[in-house]
C-alpha cells in the first residue's frame, strides 16, 4: 500500500490521493475567494510530510507561510472533527525561497541557449518569418562554438547575423533586416520588464528542488512570482513552460513508483496556454503525456476548467473542485464542463452542486490504486498545519539565512561567451579592413609616384625651355624675312 495524502472529508467519507497515482497530475479549479490557495497549501504539506520534494508558484505572495507553524482555532478544531482527521499537529515545513528577479529569495536563472528558439520566440510573441530568423541565429551560434547565455549575447549575435545576412543567407536562408529589428525591439521590451535577471548564471540545478530536510520530509520550494506577474505574465508562464521540459529531458526513467520523486504545482494556468502557438501546444501535451514516468507530478491551479486544454485536461487524474458561479452563459459552459470531467455519483448533482459550494468545500474525484477514478465526493478540504498568509521580512531574511543553498546562485556570472567572442571577431574583422584598406591606398600612392617620376624623365629644365624658345623665335624671324626677301624679288622682277 502506497502512502496516502489527506485531501479532505464530509463525516461519512475521506478524500485520499494515493501516492503512486500522484504522478498522473491534477486539477484545482475555482473561483476567485472559493478556497483553492488552502487546498494548494494542504496538498503541499502532504506531498511534504511523504518525503516529496514541491516546486510551486507564490503567484499572491501568501504561499510562504507553508515555513511557520499555523495557529489552532475553534474554527479548525470543528474542522478536524468533522473530517475526522486523526494525529493532526500544527507544525511548519521545510522551505526553500526563490523570486526570478532575486528579492524575495535565491534567484532563478537559465540561458538564453537552454531556453531555445520554441520557447523564446514565444515569449517575445514572434511572428513565423522572425521565429525562423531566431532559429537561424541560434543555429549559427551552434555552429560557430557559441554560447547564448544572457540577453547581451543574443543581440550581439542577432546584429552580427544581420550585418552577414548575404553571406549566411545561402546556408541558413534568407535573414531580413526588418526581422532582426522587430526581434531586438522585442528583446528590448523584455529586458525593461526585468528579464536581464533571468537570463545568465549560474543556470538553476533542477537537484537543488529534489532535496529532503533531516527527517525525510520533502523540501518545498516556492517562487514568488507577484512582481513578475504585475510586470511579464509571459515570462512567468515561459519559465514554467522551461522547468517542465527540463525536468522531462534530464531526469531518468522510474516507471510506477510508490510516490513521485518531484510534484509541480503551476498557478494561473490559463497564463501557459494563452496565445501559444499549435506547435508548442503539441509539444507541452506531449511533455505531460510522457513526464510521468519521469516520476513528476504535475498540478495546474485555475479558475475553470475551460483554461486546461482538452487533450490536456483529458490526462489529469486527481480532480478538486471548489464552487464556480453561473452568472453568464459562458460561467454556465464552464460548470458543464466542470461536472462533465467527475465520475458520476448517483448521490450527487454535480453541476448544482458546482455553484452551491462553500469556501473551503470542494468536489473531489482521485485515481484509486488500479488508477481508476473515483466517483466525485462533497467535503471539507482540511485545515494545514502551517501559517495561513505569508512571511514577515524578518522571518523571510531568517529563513534565507539558514538556507542549505546559500551563496549558491546568490553572485551572477558572466563568463566567455557568444557577445565576447563577436566583439573579438569584429575587432579582428575590423583590424583585418584596416590593413587591406591601408595596401590599398600604399599600392595606390606607389603607383602614383610611378607614374609622376616616369613623367619626370622626360621633362625639359627651365634652361632647355628657353633656349628652344629663343631658337624658334630666332629660326622664325630668319625664316620670315627670307620669305619677304624672296617675295620682294619675285615682285620686283614681274614689275620690272
Amino acid at each position: 500500500m502506497s502512502t496516502e495524502i489527506l485531501i479532505g472529508g464530509n463525516g461519512k467519507t475521506q478524500a485520499k490521493l494515493a501516492g503512486r497515482m500522484a504522478n498522473r497530475h491534477g486539477l484545482i479549479a475555482g473561483a476567485t475567494g472559493t478556497g483553492k490557495t488552502v487546498t494548494l497549501q494542504v496538498l503541499a504539506e502532504g506531498f511534504s510530510r511523504a518525503g516529496v520534494p514541491v516546486f510551486m508558484a507564490d503567484v499572491k505572495g501568501d504561499l510562504s507561510g507553508l515555513a511557520q507553524t499555523g495557529t489552532m482555532n475553534d474554527k479548525i478544531k470543528t474542522r478536524i472533527e468533522s473530517i475526522g482527521i486523526q494525529g493532526y499537529s500544527s507544525a511548519p515545513n521545510p522551505v526553500l525561497c526563490w523570486d526570478l528577479f532575486g528579492k524575495l529569495g535565491h534567484p532563478i536563472r537559465t540561458t538564453i541557449s537552454d531556453m531555445g528558439p520554441l520557447l523564446l520566440s514565444n515569449l517575445l510573441e514572434l511572428n513565423d518569418i522572425q521565429t525562423g530568423v531566431l532559429y537561424s541565429a541560434f543555429a549559427v551560434a551552434d555552429d560557430n562554438g557559441m554560447l547564448l547565455l544572457d540577453l547581451k549575447d543574443l543581440r550581439a549575435m542577432l546584429n552580427w547575423v544581420g550585418e552577414h545576412a548575404q553571406e549566411l543567407g545561402t546556408k541558413y536562408g534568407n535573414i531580413a533586416p526588418a526581422s532582426i529589428g522587430a526581434i531586438q525591439r522585442s528583446l528590448l521590451v523584455l529586458e525593461e520588464q526585468g528579464a536581464e535577471h533571468f537570463f545568465g548564471e549560474p543556470a538553476l540545478s533542477l537537484q537543488d528542488l529534489m532535496i529532503t530536510d533531516f527527517s525525510g520530509h520533502g523540501v518545498i520550494s516556492i517562487m514568488d512570482v507577484t512582481e513578475v506577474m504585475s510586470k511579464s505574465p509571459r515570462l512567468y508562464a515561459t519559465f514554467l513552460l522551461w522547468l517542465l521540459a527540463e525536468l522531462f529531458e534530464q531526469m531518468p526513467e522510474v516507471g510506477d513508483a510508490d510516490k513521485p520523486k518531484l510534484v509541480l504545482f503551476f498557478d494561473e494556468a490559463h497564463l501557459l496556454f494563452d496565445r501559444a502557438p499549435q506547435s508548442l501546444l503539441d509539444k507541452i501535451e506531449q511533455v505531460v503525456r510522457l513526464i510521468r514516468s519521469k516520476g513528476v507530478g504535475v498540478y495546474f491551479i485555475s479558475q475553470s476548467p475551460l483554461d486546461i486544454p482538452t487533450d490536456i485536461l483529458g490526462q489529469l487524474g486527481a480532480r478538486v473542485q471548489h464552487a464556480l458561479r453561473a452568472f453568464t452563459p459562458k460561467d454556465q459552459k464552464a460548470v458543464q464542463t466542470a461536472a462533465e470531467t467527475f465520475r458520476p455519483n448517483p448521490e450527487i448533482d454535480t453541476a448544482t452542486v458546482i455553484t452551491e459550494l462553500g469556501t473551503g468545500e470542494a468536489l473531489v474525484s482521485t485515481l484509486d490504486e488500479k488508477g481508476a477514478p473515483s466517483p466525485v465526493e462533497r467535503v471539507f478540504i482540511c485545515p494545514p498545519g502551517s501559517r495561513i498568509g505569508p512571511l514577515t521580512d524578518g522571518e523571510r531574511s531568517e529563513l534565507l539565512g539558514r538556507s542549505p543553498i546559500k551563496g549558491r546562485y546568490d553572485t551572477a556570472q558572466d563568463r566567455e561567451s557568444a557577445y565576447e567572442l563577436l566583439q573579438k571577431r569584429i575587432e579582428e574583422e575590423s583590424r583585418v579592413k584596416a590593413e587591406e584598406q591601408a595596401r590599398v591606398v600604399a599600392e595606390k600612392q606607389q603607383a602614383k609616384e610611378e607614374r609622376e617620376s616616369q613623367r619626370g624623365t622626360g621633362r625639359q629644365t627651365v634652361t632647355e625651355a628657353i633656349l628652344k624658345s629663343v631658337a624658334r623665335s630666332v629660326s622664325s624671324s630668319i625664316g620670315q624675312q627670307i620669305g619677304r626677301q624672296i617675295i620682294r624679288g619675285v615682285l620686283g622682277s614681274l614689275l620690272k
